[in-house]
């Protein structure tokens, strides 16, 4: 798994490739969570060069999610592929996360938020 963060006009933008699995779980989370600065507004995670996703990889997304609610950052999903998408409907993750088909979609509600 690899990860690259961007950030721009306070948003966090989150590449994550490969697979996001039981082994590199914890530490993903750690590090995304521990990424996000005080002036940060949103995070967009970037799933689309995501190869399988196992349920520990769905726990620390869901966990970031929460953890990003609590200090009032948004969070959103975008470019999920079919195979990923498809672990977020069947556990209902799709239903609790922002999912967009793409970045733009993604960051569209940010244009017009408050900064």
């Amino acid at each position: 798994m690899d990860v690259i963060l961007d950030r721009r006009d306070n948003v966090l933008f989150v590449g994550v490739s490969g697979r996001l699995e039981s082994a590199d779980a914890v530490s993903f989370e750690k590090m995304v969570r521990t990424a996000v600065e005080d002036s940060d507004r949103a995070m967009i995670m970037d799933l689309g060069a995501v190869t399988y996703i196992s349920s520990a990889g769905l726990r620390a997304v869901f966990m970031t999610a929460s953890t990003l609610e609590k200090r009032n950052v948004r969070f959103a999903l975008c470019s999920l592929p079919d195979t990923v998408r498809e672990v977020f409907r069947l556990s209902g993750m799709d239903q609790l996360i922002a999912v967009h088909p793409t970045k733009a979609d993604a960051l569209a509600p940010l244009q017009s938020a408050p900064t």
